[in-house]
């Protein structure tokens, strides 16, 4: 049983950082005054607090500040963390842990918070949610009766009237997913993993023991291969490489913004890095990738968002026809579901470009709740254009500076509307799980798309999309910062393939 808050207990909050320096110096004053909107917040229901001194930038000093604590504890959530940063310092432990957010667009908490709880959910270790939009915590009476009824209890209960685990399925349906089933089983699908997963994000790695028992495997080399294998990359195929998707219609915006250093010579070495990865993807039959993109190289290298948006793409430099479903930090979570999803769209005869995005943020519009879905570069050319021969409507800017040293281009766009299948796997109580639902890309007028796509990052690919649930519903219950989009109906397919290749599933969406 969950510990209780006792009425004279302090209540330790910390904050979980990234690893890098800037970005938690850039988040202080936001953390700084958010952690004063709760401390007041606790106040005001006669809570005592107290504050673990600094970011928690490294696993270490999770484990070193966090580890002896068995009070109470509230991570902050205001920005991007790892998740290694909270999980490392309260496995093994009980005390109750509440992860508390804001619910911004510019500095998105509640994509820290949805990875550290799924990474948590992994461990098996128990912890509460709780979020506002609202400026003041106190002010807003839902946020304030959670925070209530986890001191009173040490946890916070949310509606699951949205959740079920069992959906009818028509037979055609059926038919089709046992097709694809089948020839799963008679050639497993390899994964070649570019590295290990990226920025903390421990949920999203599987491995072999738990791959294997539905239909997949994973063939992991070193990101250092990108490079070795890239100085034997011939110059003409960049040439040709470069003149393809100039001629297929990408839009680059070198030197603009700023970005003096963003030129066609960074775009090269972005497209020497593609035919690295795709020559490793013959060389190895693999079917998809997950590539694990930041922080590993790029202090050497430019970064992967223009590789990535091509291999999703089925209109790409020296292709097979198909798109190559490739998941941004190596993300298995997104790799298993955008590969099935793949499959299904072919059998259905629909276009088999599935796109990875962040959930990044989300506000109330026309009646109902949408989320930006947003992520830096794995978004296929078929989002913004509904062509297949073409990567029209694609755009590459900078990669914001900041985070990205080393000049390379993103693979951007506006997001076309249309009905679309979402899915994402995860792991829970040891065992691997599929959550999956249906909804709507929508199209927003200019000037709220200019609101919401500047209020969070307007070099990255924007979606705004209708999920089929609540705002609540997602942040209560969803376990990844991460989901795979496919343009078209495939919902019943995907919960009969899923659970024909042995997923728990859990579906998503109003009964």
């Amino acid at each position: 049983m969950e510990g209780t808050v006792g009425t004279r207990e302090k209540i330790a909050l910390f904050w979980p950082g990234d690893a890098r320096q800037k970005p938690n110096e850039l988040a202080l004053q936001s953390i700084t005054e958010a952690t004063a909107q709760l401390e007041r917040a606790l106040g005001k229901l006669g809570r005592p607090t107290y504050r673990i001194e600094g970011f928690l930038a490294k696993p270490h000093e999770a484990i070193e500040k966090l580890g002896p604590i068995d009070d109470p504890l509230i991570g902050v959530c205001v920005h991007w963390f790892y998740a290694p940063h909270t999980t490392d310092g309260v496995v093994g432990k009980d005390n109750p842990l509440l992860l508390a957010s804001n619910f911004s667009g510019r500095w998105p908490g509640l994509v820290g918070l949805l990875n550290t709880g799924a990474s948590l959910e992994m461990l098996n270790r128990r912890f509460s949610r709780a979020w506002t939009a609202s400026p003041d915590f106190s002010a807003d009476q839902g946020f304030m009766d959670r925070l209530d009824a986890w001191c009173r209890t040490g946890r916070i209960a949310y509606p699951e009237d949205e959740l079920s685990y069992h959906a009818p399925i028509t037979p055609a349906a059926s038919q089709l997913a046992k097709r694809v089933a089948d020839r799963i089983r008679q050639r497993r699908i390899l994964i070649l993993m570019l590295g290990d997963t990226s920025m903390g994000m421990i949920n999203g790695y599987f491995g072999p023991r738990l791959l294997n028992l539905h239909g997949f495997t994973e063939h992991k080399v070193d990101q250092a291969w990108i490079i070795d294998r890239g100085r034997r990359i011939r110059d003409t195929r960049i040439d040709d490489a470069l003149r393809f998707v100039k001629d297929k219609g990408v839009t680059f915006h070198h030197g603009e913004r700023g970005a003096d250093d963003f030129d066609e010579h960074a775009t090269r070495e972005q497209l020497r890095d593609y035919l690295a990865v795709l020559d490793m993807v013959n060389e190895l039959k693999a079917d998809c990738i997950g590539w694990q993109y930041q922080l590993g190289l790029i202090p050497l290298r430019p970064p992967s968002d223009f590789a990535e948006g091509l291999f999703n793409s089925a209109c790409r430099p020296e292709s097979s026809g198909d798109t190559i479903a490739c998941a941004t930090e190596a993300d298995q979570g997104n790799v298993v579901p955008m590969e099935l999803m793949k499959r299904l769209l072919k059998e259905k005869g629909l276009h088999q470009a599935v796109m990875f995005h962040d959930v990044r943020w989300g506000a109330e519009h026309d009646g109902r709740f949408l989320w930006v879905l947003l992520n830096s570069g794995s978004c296929g050319a078929y989002a913004f254009n509904h062509d297949p021969d073409t990567l029209s409507g694609v755009h590459s800017y900078r990669q914001p500076s900041l985070y990205f040293p080393t000049p390379g281009g993103t693979f951007a766009g506006e997001s076309l509307p249309g009905k679309m299948t979402w899915a994402r796997a995860y792991i829970k109580g040891g065992v691997l799980w599929m959550d999956i639902g249906k909804g709507e890309v929508v199209k927003l007028p200019p000037d709220v798309r200019d609101a919401w796509w500047d209020g969070t990052t307007r070099e990255w690919p924007f979606m705004a999309a209708d999920m089929g649930i609540s705002q609540q519903t997602l942040m209560a219950h969803y376990l990844s910062n991460h989901v795979a989009v496919a343009y078209g109906d495939i919902f019943d397919e995907m919960v009969a393939l899923s659970q024909e290749l042995g997923f728990r599933v859990r579906i998503l969406g109003a009964r």
